[in-house]
């Protein structure tokens, strides 16, 4: 299994917010764009994603940008990958055969437990002020 490149974007670049956060400016596309290394085309529609879930809140034109639409605390990994890609650990509903019931059963638990962990991973615990403060999971 694999992160997709997607939420991996959409963590970065909520990291980034979550550190511009109490200054209260709005970040512009190219920056958040050049400080998390994401092509800006596709940063354009994870952005879309994000607001459209409300996790961020935008304004246009010269002075507009990005931010955080509540406290990096109250925005979980789970917040994220919800918002990016609607689903966590999406099982493909085939569950026949004579072990099909039983790996439901443990694909399941292991969703269940996927879920829990990625709550308990707020913005705040990931982003840092500094490289050198970086917060590894």
């Amino acid at each position: 299994m694999k992160i997709s490149v997607k939420i991996d974007y959409a963590c970065r670049v909520m990291a980034e917010l979550a550190r511009l956060h109490s200054s209260g400016n709005l970040a512009q596309i190219e920056h958040l764009a050049r400080t998390e290394a994401v092509p800006a085309n596709f940063l354009a529609q994870i952005l879309g994603k994000l607001r459209d879930y409300g996790l961020i809140t935008s304004r246009r034109g010269n002075l507009g940008g990005y931010k955080l639409s509540r406290p990096p605390e109250e925005i979980s990994l789970y917040d994220i990958m919800m918002a990016a890609e609607g689903e966590c650990l999406g099982l493909s509903g085939n569950f026949q055969g004579h072990s099909g019931r039983r790996l439901k059963e443990v694909w399941g638990e292991i969703r269940a437990t996927l879920i829990e962990k990625t709550k308990s991973y707020t913005l705040d615990r990931l982003a840092s002020k500094h490289p050198s403060e970086m917060y590894y999971i």
